[in-house]
């Protein structure tokens, strides 16, 4: 006989007993919460040091070394924000934007003089025979008129407004990187919240949340490049005040398109200088990008990363990011080679790679200490499935609300049913989230709109399953990473719910979780087969492929993840940190649940 524990009163502020042996202190959650809200947070080497002190950590050198590390960037960081507050990009941007439209008119005015006009198209003929003579019968490239004007333009505008101006020189930033469970996460994060107050543009994004960011900017502008639309309407508004024929405008009008075009060519930069910062809404100051899990999971994801974070680095933002890799051993399938060493490069340029090195999990150490095993009922028999429907009506009860259908909206202007809601509490079956064709952004949905988050029917997963496998571990890094409270119910338990086997690769049915049906949503695909970022084209099919090595190091954290997520230590952050309750600001008394523990026997 096994007997497993569970507990419902995750959200009741004192209802959670924390009994921890003190020998072994869980490193790699987030017992810090209640600072993430502060306006003035100390530095992580002092948040560190203090949470050792009460003893609700257990030091380890390692993760010393890099809190000390992220402290000294952070005394860095507050003279570089003072020198980007005097960094005039916005300034010069809108003088060049100015200057080159006063090039454009000049060159309307100019060759939209009357006869002039037809002078020149005169002589452009001429020239014309002339080069084809010369040429014979060999064809002229199109496009290199408007090419060549384009770069004379560029020229002029350098000499008139200069070049583009040089950043100050960022202080490195940190690429932190080691085992599941060793407290990367959490030690960014305590350089997080410290930055508030420091550094005005500051952003934290999981892997998953920032590769549908990028992949939905780079969507809006190929959408407003290839969308047909009337000459009218394709004409800016600076184009039609203007007091030239409509000839002129049309004229004005394709150099406009042209530049556009160009830009397109050149994506991910365009999409960059917006990730962080609109530097073109006059916003001034020093960029942190905080960069949870970073990985290289298929060519759409180098390729990407390559861009964005390059982009970044060449301009001034100041990178922190955790990985479970070192840079140059993200690749373990050698995809888009040249791209990827680029990469790497750049990171070991501008960032202190720095190994946490310790072989613990604090994790497990801490789940195997508490006195609770909470929320994961196993095996799918009758005794456990009773308990989990127990819980679930007990949760229920406490939510005080009906249990309805509910719709829960998703990037690019999708929609995902869930199919019992209430109050912040959903509940899936296993086969309904990871059995179908949704991905990363549907459980963001999720676990956005969702605090409480029941799973049923959990099967024992393996690579011949591995779509689904893959699903469920981007499912539960979402709901980790939005700090949602989970339920399950499994076939297993949670150390032998990952089988690997030695069948080979299987093709990462992942790779389509952002396929859409919204029009035109064929950049990831375009991506996958090409290796690189084009504005059209048929798909030639999927070549992202990962190792079973590389699915096992996935499972590994998916593991460390889930045992964490039954500890009272992470369920006392759920009110804190979950979305639902910063966003309702609802009041602990409505929220909370009532202080329950609920025991069930399992036979073997």
């Amino acid at each position: 006989m096994r007997r497993i524990f569970s507990m419902s009163s995750l959200l009741n502020k004192g209802s959670i007993q924390r009994r921890v042996s003190k020998k072994y202190l869980i490193n790699a959650i987030r017992p810090y919460s209640e600072d993430l809200s502060s306006p003035k947070s100390p530095g992580p080497l002092l948040q560190y040091r203090k949470l050792v002190e009460q003893g609700r950590l257990q030091h380890d050198p390692y993760q010393e070394r890099v809190a000390l590390a992220l402290e000294n960037l952070l005394g860095r960081l507050e003279q570089y924000e003072k020198e980007m507050e005097d960094y005039h990009l916005a300034e010069w941007e809108k003088n060049r934007e100015t200057e080159r439209r006063k090039l454009l008119m000049e060159e309307a005015e100019l060759n939209h003089r009357g006869d002039l006009w037809t002078s020149v198209n005169k002589r452009k003929s001429e020239l014309l025979e002339r080069w084809s003579f010369r040429r014979k019968s060999e064809d002229i490239e199109p496009g290199v008129g408007k090419w060549v004007s384009y770069l004379n333009r560029e020229k002029k505008l350098d000499s008139l407004v200069g070049r583009r101006p040089t950043a100050p020189p960022a202080p490195k930033g940190l690429y932190i990187y080691g085992n599941v469970g060793s407290g990367k996460t959490m030690l960014m994060d305590m350089f997080y919240s410290a930055t508030e107050g420091i550094v005005k543009h500051r952003q934290r994004f999981h892997f998953h949340e920032a590769m549908l960011k990028i992949n939905e900017a780079m969507h809006k502008l190929w959408k407003n490049q290839v969308e047909e639309k009337s000459i009218q309407s394709s004409i800016s508004s600076w184009i039609m005040n203007l007091s030239f024929d409509m000839k002129a405008k049309e004229w004005l009008a394709a150099e406009e398109r042209y530049k556009q075009e160009v830009q397109m060519k050149n994506i991910l930069p365009a999409v960059a200088d917006k990730f962080l910062v609109d530097r073109q809404a006059g916003e001034r100051g020093a960029s942190i990008l905080c960069f949870d899990e970073i990985q290289a999971v298929d060519v759409f994801a180098i390729v990407a990363l390559s861009g964005i974070v390059s982009r970044l680095l060449s301009t001034g933002t100041v990178l922190v990011s955790t990985s479970n890799r070192a840079p140059k051993d993200l690749n373990q399938d050698g995809m888009q080679r040249e791209i990827f060493l680029k990469f790497v490069n750049k990171l070991e340029k501008h960032c202190e790679i720095i190994l946490v090195g310790s072989e613990i999990d604090y994790r497990r150490q801490i789940a195997q200490r508490s006195v609770y095993k909470v929320h994961y009922f196993w095996p799918l028999d009758g005794t456990a499935l009773k308990e989990f429907e127990k819980m679930w009506c007990q949760v229920i009860n406490q939510a005080e609300g009906e249990v309805t259908s509910n719709t829960v909206p998703v990037m690019f202007g999708r929609t995902l049913e869930v199919p019992q809601s209430c109050n912040g509490v959903a509940r899936f079956t296993f086969d309904y989230l990871c059995g179908r064709p949704v991905g990363a952004a549907d459980y963001i949905a999720v676990a956005k709109s969702h605090h409480t988050v029941f799973i049923s029917d959990i099967p024992v997963m393996s690579m011949r399953i591995r779509d689904k496998a893959r699903r469920f571990i981007t499912l539960i890094d979402e709901l980790y990473n939005h700090h949602c409270c989970l339920f399950c119910s499994a076939a297993t338990s949670i150390d032998d719910l990952f089988q690997g086997t030695e069948e080979g690769t299987l093709f990462d049915l992942e790779s389509f979780q952002f396929e859409t049906e919204t029009e035109g949503a064929k950049l990831r695909r375009d991506v996958l087969a090409e290796g690189s970022v084009s504005l059209g084209g048929a798909p030639a099919g999927i070549t992202s492929m990962l190792s079973g090595q590389e699915e096992m190091f996935a499972f590994r954290r998916a593991v460390s993840r889930l045992i964490e997520m039954q500890t009272p230590l992470y369920l006392e952050g759920v009110r804190s940190l979950h979305p639902y309750f910063q966003r309702k600001h609802l009041s602990f008394k409505n929220c909370s649940y009532s202080a329950s523990t609920v025991h069930h026997q399992v036979s073997h």
